[in-house]
C-alpha cells in the first residue's frame, strides 16, 4: 500500500518563511502591478525583484547584485525563478 500525504501550497510557502526568498527578473510594470508602493517606477524597464517564500515582494531593484545583498542582511537564502 502505497501512502501519500497532501501539502497545500500555504504549507509549503510556511516551510521556507523568514529563511528562503526568491528572486525574479521582472519588467516594472509587473513590478509596479506587485507593489503597491513602486507607483511612480518608469515603464518599460527590467528590474529584479526579491520575494518571501510566501510571495511577498520585499526589495525591488535595477541590480541582481543588491537584491542579493538585500536578501543576505536579512539572512535569507535565495532561489532564482524563471
Amino acid at each position: 500500500m502505497t501512502r501519500t500525504n497532501s501539502i497545500t501550497p500555504s504549507d509549503l510557502a510556511s516551510i521556507g518563511e523568514g529563511h528562503l526568498a526568491y528572486l525574479r527578473r521582472m519588467s516594472s510594470d509587473d513590478i509596479r502591478a506587485r507593489f503597491p508602493s513602486a507607483q511612480s517606477i518608469r515603464p518599460g524597464l527590467k528590474l529584479w525583484a526579491l520575494f518571501s517564500a510566501d510571495g511577498t515582494p520585499l526589495a525591488v531593484s535595477d541590480d541582481r547584485g543588491s537584491i542579493l545583498a538585500s536578501a543576505t542582511e536579512n539572512e535569507l537564502l535565495t532561489v532564482s525563478i524563471h
